[in-house]
């Protein structure tokens, strides 16, 4: 497995990344791996690795490099703030430059396909991955949302009514007791997808909080972990293979 860290830059900043892609073989599909509010920690790199090893080219970015140099956080009340601070910078317009930057820097590596794309985004990020799907419909053919929140909100930029323009499947992993998805937003997501004819699934993990995919962590639900895992691997090998 090759694993390496990059700088890339943007129009915004330099945005440290980490790449992970088999070793032999490929050009692999690309996959971007877009972090939680805790940030870039060795269990999401470990998680990273994970899919990349099944055939893929996977990026992670550090989505706070707007505001904060590259670092990894610890469970102090300063950091805690500083994050809450730093996810501020994180945005639905963002997310669409960074992506056109990694990809850009991608194209240029014999080991990345030029083919469909993947994206998949933890507890904020579950609404980026929507956003790159639906602002970048002829690169992006699958994406998922694992824990993410505020999908369902009382504003007309919320991410269940700018689903228009997508042509990806998608996949959500839905946790059970949280106040930034609670269960009743499940049909409002599907009644919108549904008439928007776009295909998805949409897991209800009964009893896994938010966090529950991310392992070590205190939320860290094994199985609807592993269902996630099984979820995104089905999805992506059919959309990114095809």
């Amino acid at each position: 497995m090759i694993e390496k860290q990059v700088d890339i830059v943007t129009s915004d900043g330099t945005m440290t990344t980490f790449v992970f892609h088999p070793e032999e073989g490929g050009p692999w599909p690309i996959v971007l791996y877009l972090m939680d509010a805790p940030s870039i920690r060795p269990a999401l790199k470990d998680m990273a690795s994970r899919l990349a090893t099944a055939g893929y080219y996977v990026m992670l970015p550090f989505l706070f490099y707007r505001g904060s140099p590259y670092r990894e956080f610890g469970a102090s009340d300063e950091d805690m703030h500083a994050r809450r601070d730093l996810m501020k910078t994180v945005s639905r317009d963002g997310i669409v430059t960074d992506a056109g930057a990694l990809l850009e820097y991608a194209g240029q590596d014999k080991a990345a396909s030029d083919g469909k794309v993947g994206a998949i985004g933890f507890c904020m990020s579950g609404r980026l991955a929507l956003a790159l799907a639906q602002r970048m419909p002829e690169r992006i053919a699958a994406a998922a949302s694992i824990h993410g929140g505020g999908l369902v909100v009382d504003r007309d930029d919320s991410p269940h009514l700018q689903i228009d323009k997508m042509k990806a499947e998608l996949y959500f992993g839905w946790p059970d007791e949280d106040p930034s998805a609670p269960f009743e937003h499940i049909v409002v997501m599907e009644d919108a997808l549904t008439k928007a004819g776009i295909p998805h699934c949409i897991d209800f993990m009964k009893g896994a909080l938010h966090g529950f995919a991310p392992p070590g962590g205190a939320r860290y639900d094994r199985a609807a972990s592993e269902k996630h895992w099984e979820r995104v691997h089905d999805l992506f090998r059919r959309n990114l293979y095809a």
